[in-house]
């Protein structure tokens, strides 16, 4: 199981400047690779695929000179034919604080997809089981990963003890009792938990919500309304668990807001829209102004080393599709290079299903999910990746001067505090686990303009980061 890839690249770059240790047994595969943990004891039911299996290794991840620290140890794996949990020990220093938690449930498996295989030394194999961050997970690391939030894939590969019949590989089951006994070993995962989208699809942007009305669908009316908008707001907070960290105290950052963007409720609201609905074609292109900018890390000439702006956000459907695009403005943290990208395609929309159509001069997308696209995780170093979920998008738009724009609906947890330092930030996820450092600096990276990959439309200039 390799915990999770990005965070795995993301400790030991240039960002972090971290390290990762493997101890008691475990290995890590070459260049960065996942964690075999070995040498298990337990048992296996080979009609039903129930396993429960204890592994020896410990992985350390440290970096930020110590700031970052956390041990994961006495991993064991528990499943049945079509579920399962992965637990582990957790230990970190923070700041000198000290903490340890016992059996966290980190990650819930799906085995319904999977099929058993077979080792070449005869080992029964179930490979790459997905794995999703638990509501016990989130807490232990103080929100900065939701609940659902995908991990790498593991891997569990079981001989049973000397003079035990494993029985078949049937992965339909069935009621006959099989051999069981000690699985001698697990393998490591082959997968590096890129393939799918983290964050999951059950937490599009966790408890935020956004703004807007409290329908869950676009208004309809008896006649659908088009042409040019007259005015609009999109409600978004870009990402909660990022909000929480830049002002938390590992960045002890802030957030500004500029340019007409203002809070609302828990998420930002960009207002003053223009463009063009087209009800017949289903057609929306929609600009708002304001901005957002995200800084953390403060050094010691004043500059942040996190610094990162979106301004000019755009929401645009067409062919069925929609999409959240930005100019993006982004500080290269080893450099201190600025990079921009215009009319960047962060996110993709998950449109409801039927017409959009104006009620009384106003169109609504209301809580719409975003997830992040291959582009804007490329633009933003590749620390969270394509299919990331981020926090959902509510657009009202108005076709008529005489229609009411809604207000802002808080629709979630409190929003990080704007210009605060963040030393209450993390009060709202009842956990004081120092852990928290852990998961929540692999965020940073994403929004440090890391990223070498050139995207459409990139422009770089050496001017500083103000």
């Amino acid at each position: 199981w390799g915990v999770k890839e990005s965070f795995r690249r993301y400790l030991t770059s240039p960002i972090a400047d971290g390290k990762i240790t493997v101890s008691d047994g475990a290995e890590q595969a070459a260049d960065n690779g996942v964690f075999t943990f070995g040498d298990a004891k337990g048992t296996y039911d080979s009609p039903t695929h129930a396993a429960s299996a204890a592994v020896k290794g410990s992985v350390r991840f440290e970096g930020h000179h110590g700031a970052l620290d956390i041990t994961l140890s006495d991993l064991k794996v528990d499943t049945t034919a079509t579920s399962g949990t992965l637990t582990a020990d957790v230990e970190s220093n923070n700041n000198g604080e000290h903490s340890a938690e016992q059996d966290v449930p980190l990650a819930d498996l799906a085995l319904d997809g999977v099929t058993p295989g077979q080792g070449e030394d005869g080992s029964t194999v179930l490979a790459d089981i997905p794995a999703t961050l638990t509501a016990e997970g989130a807490e232990a690391f103080a929100g900065f990963y939701e609940e659902g939030a995908e991990l790498d894939p593991a891997t569990l590969a079981m001989t049973t003890a000397a003079g035990e019949d494993p029985g078949p590989a049937d992965p339909s089951g069935g009621t006959t009792s099989g051999g069981s006994g000690g699985s001698s070993s697990t393998g490591s995962s082959t997968g590096s938990g890129s393939a799918g989208s983290t964050g999951g699809s059950s937490s599009a942007g966790g408890t935020s919500g956004t703004g807007g009305t409290e329908a869950d669908t676009p208004s309809s009316g008896t006649a659908a309304e088009d042409g040019a908008l007259v005015d609009g707001n999109l409600d978004w907070g870009v990402k909660e668990s990022f909000r929480s960290y830049v002002t938390g105290p590992i960045a002890s950052g802030r957030i500004e807001l500029a340019d007409g963007a203002a809070e609302s409720g828990s998420v930002y609201r960009f207002s003053g829209a223009d463009g063009s609905f087209d009800s017949a074609d289903q057609k929306l292109s929609a600009g708002f102004q304001g901005s957002v900018r995200f800084l953390g890390h403060k050094e010691s000439d004043g500059s942040y080393a996190l610094d990162l702006k979106l301004s000019a956000l755009a929401v645009t459907v067409a062919d069925g599709k929609g999409t959240l695009a930005a100019d993006v403005r982004a500080k290269d943290r080893t450099t201190h290079e600025v990079s921009t990208y215009d009319g960047l395609t962060l996110a993709t929309l998950d449109l409801p299903e039927g017409d959009l159509a104006a009620k009384d001069g106003i169109l609504t997308l209301s809580r719409t999910p975003a997830k992040l696209t291959a582009d804007g995780a490329k633009a933003f170093g590749g620390f969270y990746e394509a299919g990331e979920a981020l926090d959902p998008v509510t657009v009202n738009v108005s076709l008529d001067e005489d229609a009411t724009l809604p207000g802002g609906d808080d629709g979630g947890s409190t929003a990080a505090t704007v210009g605060g330092s963040g030393d209450s930030a993390l009060a709202s996820t009842g956990t004081p686990l120092p852990a928290a450092a852990v998961l929540a600096a692999a965020v940073v990276a994403l929004l440090t303009g890391t990223a070498t990959v050139v995207v459409s439309r990139r422009r770089t200039t050496t001017a500083p980061a103000d």
